[in-house]
């Protein structure tokens, strides 16, 4: 009899496990049921017409395709010079101001240094040298010539001729590249100050000494930069690398110049990756910039144009945004009114939209492309005006439900 009670419990126990997962089911069904339903909508002709929603059919469109890329506004390095100097000495004169546009060539400002005088004596010593040297040294070959003279002595003559002559030689380039004139100088012309004379024309960024400073060789006095070849250098990350190209259109835009629009080119593109990040560098020109005000350093936001390409693609406006993501609705069905009075609504005409997630694309010409996240059969209409107000309605029907 024991037996029999536990058997029987055990028959009870399973006929109620089985009973709630039937219930469990069928709730499970329900609510999936409600979730599908909670996507469609319906809408009468009368609601259509008042909102002014619009149908036409998802279309194929030659879409331009675009990269979106940030970037930094720099010159080339042969259109910014750094200003140093190859002697030392004290800042006698000072002829520019920082933001005054000068040319190249054009005198900046004047070193003092008591050796640079001395280089310049030395030069005139050794020049003078080299006159009574190199007419020895013609005299001693004459006599070589007609074996009237020593080879010894035509030697050594030769050996002072080379000696002095490369001894003058170095020490003109020296002051060639101290910006003198070995040509102009004498002993009635010699150069007090150091002149410091501009590689390029362009304009002044910093000056970063004053009159009395002691400048060291090598220590950068100021710069200055020419604007006129400005670019732009892009960040291009892997995943888009392959699809950019020399010669391809960039559309920038200037946040500090009211997001005015500027059209560039891509002239070359970096053959590898900045530092620990996955991008790389493309350089572009940039055109039409008159009247603009552009500087190193500026950071631009820009369109790469990669070409065009056939998408699926609805008007701007089919698209809304709920949560965070994008959706499109279609149309579904139809109720006809005879059907809706045997439910008991009014005799007219439904409309079934159905609220579908896709993910976009590119833009162009006030089109964009979708792709749904679900396999649309054939052809689809999709609204293309009103469907935020659709949307409005269906968030408010969920909340009521």
């Amino acid at each position: 009899m024991k037996t029999l009670n536990v058997y029987t419990l055990f028959l009870l126990l399973l006929m109620i496990a089985a009973c709630n997962n039937e219930k469990a089911g069928t709730e499970e069904q329900s609510e999936h049921h409600d979730e599908e339903q909670s996507d469609i909508i319906e809408l009468t002709q009368e609601q259509i017409k008042a909102v002014g929603i619009e149908i036409d059919t998802i279309e194929e469109k030659n879409l331009s395709a675009i990269i979106k890329a940030s970037g930094i506004l720099e010159v080339p390095p042969q259109n910014r010079a750094d200003i140093s100097v190859l002697m030392g000495g004290s800042v006698k004169q000072i002829f520019v101001l920082e933001g005054s546009y000068v040319k190249k060539g054009q005198v900046l400002l004047t070193i003092e240094n008591l050796e640079f005088i001395k280089m310049q004596q030395e030069y005139l010593t050794v020049q003078s040298n080299f006159s009574y040297i190199e007419k020895e040294f013609q005299r001693q070959k004459e006599l070589n010539e007609k074996n009237a003279g020593t080879g010894k002595v035509f030697q050594q003559a030769e050996a002072n001729y080379n000696a002095e002559k490369t001894k003058l030689h170095s020490l003109g380039k020296q002051l060639q590249q101290l910006n003198v004139n070995v040509n102009q100088l004498s002993s009635d012309n010699i150069i007090s100050n150091l002149l410091v004379v501009a590689p390029i024309s362009g304009v002044v960024a910093h000056i970063d000494v004053n009159l009395g400073t002691f400048v060291e060789p090598g220590k950068v006095i100021m710069d200055i930069v020419d604007n006129s070849q400005i670019h732009c250098d892009l960040q291009v990350y892997e995943k888009d690398l392959f699809k950019v190209k020399v010669g391809q259109k960039v559309n920038f835009m200037l946040t500090n110049q009211n997001n005015q629009q500027i059209q560039g080119e891509i002239y070359g593109v970096n053959q590898s990756f900045e530092g620990e990040s996955k991008a790389v560098l493309a350089h572009a020109i940039v055109k039409n910039v008159k009247g603009l005000k552009l500087f190193p350093g500026m950071y631009v936001s820009a369109s790469i144009d990669i070409g065009a390409q056939t998408v699926k693609a609805v008007p701007v406006d089919a698209i809304v945004k709920s949560e965070g993501r994008d959706y499109i609705f279609i149309l579904t069905g139809k109720k006809p009114a005879e059907q809706k009075a045997e439910e008991g609504g009014t005799e007219e005409d439904v409309i079934h939209f159905k609220k579908i997630e896709v993910v976009t694309g590119v833009s162009d010409l006030g089109h964009i492309e979708i792709r749904p996240l679900e396999e649309l059969q054939g052809t689809t209409m999709v609204v293309i005006k009103g469907a935020f107000y659709i949307l409005s309605k269906s968030q408010g029907a969920t909340e009521e439900h």
